[in-house]
C-alpha cells in the first residue's frame, strides 16, 4: 500500500473546504492517506477528514506547541514528517500558501514539482495542466521515485470516503532559517480568497467606475461570493491586481462564474475556464464571452445585477 502525504490548510479552527477535493485526488485503492496538518489541532479536524477517506492526521508540531508560520520552517518540519513516514509523495493546493511550501519542499527533496494541476494520476506519475491560455491540456510526467503535486482549488469534485482516522502527534525540531517572519498583517476586512471561492462575480470596464463594483459586491454577500474584476477594470483603476481573474491575475475554478460587462478575451477566460457553471452578462449580444458561457444575458448590468441580487434575497430570505 502506497502512503500519499496530503497538506491540509486550515481557517478560523476548520479545514478549508477545498482540501477535501485534494484528498479525493490523492485516494486510490491502495492508498493510504496521511493529512499533515501544522497549529496542533489535529483531533479537532478528525471527523471532516476521515469522512473524505484521510486514514491518518499526523499534528505536526513541537514541544512548545504549533510552530509559528514561516515557510521555511513549515517545509522542514514536513520534509521531516514525511521521511519519518516514508511518504514519498505528497498532494496541497495551489494556493498562496501552497505556492510558498511547496516548491520549498520540493527543494529540499531534491523532488519534481507541479503546480496548478487540474487531474492527477499517482500510479502513472503524472498530472494534468492547462496550457496556452486553457486552448490545451498538457499531461506532464514526473520522473523519479519521489513527486508533488499542487492541485487547483475547485478543480477536482470532493467525494465523500468514510473511514476512521487516526491523529498522531509528531513532534519536530525547528531550526533557525534565513527568513525571520517579523509579523504578519491581515486585511481589516475578511474576504473570500478568489483561488478558493465556490462562486465568483466579476466585473469589467463596464463598470465605469470603482464605486460601482458595489453593485458586485452586494450581490456577492447574499452569495457568500468572492468579487473578481478583469484586467480591463484593473488596468482602468476600478479594482486593485488581487481582485484580477486572468491569465496575468488569478486563475479559478469556482462552481459559479458570473461575469459582468466582460467582453470575455482568450487571456481572461484562461482563468476561469474551469468554472462549473459560467454565467454572462453584456449589452452587446456579439461579445465573445457568449461563446463560452452556459447561460447568457444581454442586457445592461446595472439593471440585471440588482433584479438579481433582489430575487435573491427574496428566494434566500435575507
Amino acid at each position: 500500500m502506497e502512503k500519499i502525504g496530503i497538506l491540509i490548510e486550515t481557517k478560523d479552527g476548520e479545514v478549508k473546504k477545498t482540501n477535501f477535493g485534494v484528498v479525493t485526488a490523492a485516494s486510490g485503492q491502495d492508498h493510504e492517506l496521511y493529512a499533515f496538518v501544522m497549529d496542533g489541532n489535529g483531533s479537532a479536524y478528525q471527523a471532516s477528514l476521515q469522512e473524505y477517506g484521510v486514514h491518518k492526521i499526523v499534528d505536526i508540531s513541537t514541544d512548545k506547541g504549533s510552530i509559528p508560520w514561516n515557510p521555511e520552517a513549515w517545509a522542514g518540519a514536513i520534509i521531516h514528517a514525511m521521511r519519518h513516514f516514508d511518504i514519498n509523495t505528497l498532494l496541497g493546493l495551489t494556493s498562496s500558501q501552497g505556492r510558498d511550501l511547496l516548491p520549498r519542499i520540493a527543494a529540499g527533496l531534491g523532488a519534481p514539482l507541479v503546480l496548478d494541476c487540474i487531474g492527477v494520476n499517482i500510479e502513472k506519475r503524472t498530472a494534468i495542466k492547462s496550457q496556452f491560455s486553457g486552448k490545451v491540456n498538457a499531461t506532464v510526467k514526473l520522473n523519479g521515485s519521489q513527486s508533488i503535486y499542487g492541485i487547483r482549488a475547485n478543480a477536482i469534485a470532493p467525494a465523500p470516503a468514510p473511514c476512521d482516522a487516526e491523529v498522531i502527534p509528531h513532534p519536530v525540531v525547528t531550526e533557525a532559517g534565513q527568513l525571520v517572519i517579523s509579523g504578519v498583517k491581515k486585511a481589516e476586512i475578511e474576504k473570500v480568497d478568489l483561488t478558493e471561492a465556490e462562486y465568483i462575480i466579476s466585473g469589467g470596464r463596464a463598470m465605469e467606475d470603482a464605486l460601482n463594483f458595489s453593485i458586485l459586491k452586494e450581490c456577492a454577500d447574499i452569495l457568500g461570493a468572492a468579487v473578481g474584476a478583469s484586467r480591463s477594470a484593473v488596468d482602468a483603476g476600478f479594482a486593485p491586481h488581487d481582485m484580477q481573474v486572468g491569465q496575468t491575475g488569478k486563475t479559478v475554478s469556482p462552481k459559479l462564474y458570473i461575469a459582468c460587462g466582460i467582453s470575455g478575451s482568450i487571456q481572461h477566460f484562461a482563468g476561469m475556464k474551469t468554472s462549473g457553471t459560467i454565467v454572462a452578462v453584456n449589452t452587446d449580444p456579439g461579445a465573445p464571452i457568449f461563446e463560452k458561457c452556459d447561460y447568457g444575458v444581454v442586457g445592461d448590468l446595472f439593471e440585471i445585477v440588482p433584479m438579481f441580487t433582489k430575487q435573491l434575497k427574496e428566494v434566500l430570505g435575507k
